[in-house]
């Protein structure tokens, strides 16, 4: 069951258990948010997903692939947006959809197309031919959306979908994930931000101390749905942020500021 399945999952760094026995599916026609502060195993998973690092224990299956055995063959078939990639330096985000196409066995006059259609998307047909170098952070975020979606892959993996973005873009990929996932596709979006898991996930996954601690079934407008878990932090009348701090820490974390909680240390322990 599910496009992405991950079963008892584990990964430890020395000492510290990064990912403790993580259990989730998603299926097609969902954006699924994979939701917990710094230090959940947020990043650790996602890097088993697109076979960047071999887990402990456990299985994967992403679009019928094992990212564990054939990382490259799971990796061409889906799109990946890292929180913190950057497309290279000294090319221009012309030549490296280029050469995303190419690597993904796109025709020639479909890649042009499509570089054509995500740079009027996204707004950024003026910096074509500009050295990534020389473009701002969130210019080369739009840069990195667009490989993603080039090759119109049935997954997409996302970190911190809306980093670096300004406002207006941020709303055109917020209705774009939506759309795009329910045309029978999976969207997976790692965050630690709650408003944007509420804005645009159909499912939510919470997550604490490498293992997921609950699940909660949103519809469109972000309330809970009437067929989410039965169990008592699953009910319909409690906020997700209610339960988001019920699950993730001690009393010191839950009474921190939302704000707070919404902060990110490029330093934390995946």
């Amino acid at each position: 069951m599910g496009i992405i399945r991950v079963d008892r999952l584990c990964k430890s760094y020395g000492t510290v258990q990064a990912v403790d026995g993580m259990d989730f599916h998603v299926d097609r026609g969902e954006v699924f948010g994979f939701l917990g502060p710094n230090g959940a195993g947020k990043t650790t998973t996602l890097q088993a997903l697109t076979g960047q690092l071999e887990p402990d224990s456990g299985t994967i299956r992403v679009l019928d692939t094992d990212p564990t055995v054939e990382p490259l063959e799971t990796r061409r078939r889906v799109g990946i947006v890292p929180e913190r990639g950057s497309p290279p330096s000294f090319l221009t985000p012309r030549e490296y959809l280029e050469f995303v196409g190419d690597v993904r066995d796109l025709e020639a006059d479909t890649v042009a197309d499509r570089i054509d259609h995500w740079a009027d998307r996204l707004g950024f047909r003026g910096k074509l031919e500009t050295l990534h170098t020389d473009l701002s952070r969130g210019q080369q975020q739009k840069v990195m959306i667009a490989q993603a979606f080039i090759h119109e892959p049935d997954v997409v993996l996302i970190d911190e979908p809306l980093a670096n973005l300004d406002p207006l873009v941020q709303e055109q990929v917020k209705r774009f994930l939506t759309a795009y996932a329910a045309d029978d596709n999976a969207v997976f979006v790692s965050t630690h931000n709650i408003d944007v898991a509420e804005e645009i996930c159909t499912r939510v996954g919470i997550v604490a101390d490498g293992k997921l601690v609950t699940e909660r079934t949103l519809t469109a407008t972000g309330d809970e749905d009437a067929s989410a878990e039965s169990d008592s932090s699953s009910a319909t009348d409690t906020p997700l942020l209610e339960v988001f701090l019920e699950h993730v820490g001690d009393a010191a974390t839950r009474d921190m500021p939302v704000s707070a909680l919404e902060s990110d240390d490029p330093h934390a322990q995946p």
